[in-house]
């Protein structure tokens, strides 16, 4: 679907200064962030992410919120003002809603890094690259966002990760020859993660199970199963059982025909020690 279509998302520091207005009229209220969360039939990480300004607040749950706090209507005009930025469009958005989530996700990329894995100037270096071209503002923004996804990695009940990357990816310098070598770097120390399986996909194979193109597999806390692919024209989800059963497949053949997790940290020493 043509992302220009879309409406834009809210600026995320609007979005952090309602989130933290739902966290006052919440205590006001005499609240507390689960029994709130219990009381509008929600996880207590949303009403949590939502405070945090990660998680936008949208129209019904302003309403909810504001009959329930006592708010006489704050959250909704709040929401109704809030400033727009073209930060994502709303596919990207609503992945990132589902990656916030995810109990586990398994990621194919044949191009860059994929998100949740790149470092601070290898994420700006891509943002800079793009055409047509972002201003630094917006630049500066995306990388921020892209950064904070990466909470996840870290936090106390992390999702189970996958990701498979083609061999190319890591032979191209983007960024420099310093941006270059500390990504290969972040990439063998988040390959030590406890949840996390890193391989790649030699260019020596005479099969690929994906050369369509980079995709993503997730599955949600209530065990739904969704994918998402990536294009030059946007992106899409897939969620009808079908098509996620073809594109689960792919990337089992996929993880296949990869190097093992020991044998692909062994391809990144060898590459770490030839920069």
């Amino acid at each position: 679907m043509d992302p220009r279509k879309r409406p834009n998302r809210k600026s995320s520091s609007a979005m952090k200064m309602l989130g933290a207005q739902v966290a006052a009229f919440r205590r006001a209220a005499g609240y507390t962030q689960r029994s709130l969360a219990e009381r509008v039939i929600l996880d207590e990480e949303t009403i949590r992410s939502i405070e945090r300004g990660r998680r936008p607040l949208k129209e019904d749950l302003a309403e909810t919120l504001d009959e329930l706090l006592d708010a006489k209507g704050a959250l909704s005009v709040g929401l109704a003002n809030m400033p727009e930025i073209d930060l994502y469009p709303l596919w990207s958005e609503q992945y990132m809603d589902h990656e916030r989530e995810a109990i586990a996700l398994s990621s194919y990329q044949n191009q860059v890094v994929t998100g949740l894995l790149q470092i601070e100037p290898y994420a700006r270096a891509l943002f800079r690259g793009r055409i047509p071209a972002f201003n630094e503002d917006e630049i500066e923004t995306k990388t921020a966002a892209r950064i904070e996804r990466q909470e996840i990695l870290h936090r106390k009940d992390p999702p189970t990760l996958s990701f498979v990357i083609w061999e190319p990816v890591l032979r191209f310098p983007l960024g420099g020859g310093k941006v270059h070598l500390d990504q290969l770097e972040h990439l063998r120390a988040c390959a030590e993660l406890p949840s996390l399986s890193l391989q790649f996909l030699p260019l020596n194979r005479t099969t690929h199970a994906a050369v369509s193109g980079p995709f993503c597999l997730m599955e949600t806390p209530d065990h739904q199963q969704l994918a998402y692919a990536e294009s030059q024209r946007g992106s899409h989800w897939v969620s009808d059982p079908n098509g996620v059963s073809i594109m689960s497949c792919k990337y089992a053949m996929l993880r296949a025909q990869a190097l093992t997790p020991e044998d692909s940290m062994g391809m990144l020493d060898r590459l770490l020690g030839e920069l």
